[in-house]
Parts: C-alpha cells; sequence; structure tokens
C-alpha cells in the first residue's frame, strides 16, 4: 500500500529536522504558509522557514523522535518529542508536541504545534520557570523574546 504524498512531506520535515537542515524543513512550506505554537503565535510565509533554521543552527545536541504520522488529502498528523539543552540556560529539555498540518500544492499550509508552555518553561527556564511559568506575563516575556530573536536571526541572514 502506498502512503499519501502528504504523509511522506511530514516524515520528510522531521527527518530534516533530525539532521538539523532548517534549509530542507523550509522547503517544505508553501509560499502563504502558517505557523503557531505556544511561543511563536503566528508566524506567516518567510518567518516559518527563518524559525526552522533558526532552531537547527542553535541545537547542537537535538534528539528528536517523531511517531503516529497520519496524512489525507487536506490535512495531517503527527507525534514527536524534542530532546535539547536549551541554549540560554544550559538546562535539558524533553518537549512533547503534537503537529497539525493542513496542505496546498503538496506543501505544508498550515503548520500547528501544541505543547504545554508551563512544563516547558519549567525545564528550560528552571526554579524561575516552574514557579512563574504559569503566568501569562512570564509566557509573553517568552514569547517576546523569541520573536527578537526570530527578527534578529532574519536580519543576520538578509546580510549575508
Amino acid at each position: 500500500m502506498h502512503k499519501n504524498p502528504n504523509a511522506l512531506l511530514i516524515e520528510r520535515f522531521y527527518a530534516s529536522f533530525a539532521r538539523l537542515d532548517g534549509a530542507a524543513m523550509s522547503a517544505c512550506y508553501h509560499p502563504e504558509c502558517t505557523f503557531s505554537d505556544p511561543v511563536f503565535v503566528l508566524l506567516k510565509g518567510a518567518q516559518v522557514g527563518a524559525m526552522w533554521r533558526m532552531l537547527c543552527s542553535r541545537a547542537h545536541d537535538l534528539r528528536l523522535e517523531c511517531s503516529d504520522i497520519e496524512a489525507g488529502n487536506d490535512s495531517g498528523r503527527a507525534h514527536w518529542e524534542a530532546r535539547y539543552t536549551f541554549s540560554q540556560t544550559k538546562l535539558p529539555v524533553h518537549n512533547v508536541i503534537e503537529a497539525g498540518f493542513t496542505f496546498r500544492d503538496g506543501l505544508i499550509l498550515r503548520h500547528v504545534d501544541r505543547f504545554d508552555l508551563w512544563r516547558w518553561a519549567g525545564q528550560a527556564l528552571g526554579v524561575k520557570g516552574k514557579l512563574f511559568g504559569r503566568l501569562p506575563v512570564v509566557q509573553n516575556k517568552i514569547r517576546a523574546q523569541a520573536m527578537r530573536g526570530l527578527e534578529k536571526f532574519i536580519a543576520d541572514e538578509v546580510k549575508k
């Protein structure tokens, strides 16, 4: 039995991530794509690929596991887990993510990752994240810092 081409696309996407190949990940997205997760609330178009290139450039010890890939002609899903050292604090993180996708023209049009931001903050930020990671002000600070990092990464890519 042949796999749906969109299931193969999801497999290719996560295989590229496991190799830290942000350019190959970017190539899986439609030009009009959107991405959202608890940190990057809404990225559009070129921002999406830039985010993955940035994350790959910073992930020196990433271990990625992907499972439960399902896809039809219009939508799909996957479960994935990432284990890595958070670069800013040098603390270990094990993030458990449920991903949802929609497709257009053989590419990812919409990608939504769902995970527990408080759980992530507790691992990545340590005691402060465990104690205060549920507070909207802390979560918004995490989001703002991530967007500043992405904007700087994009600006630096343009300079190259």
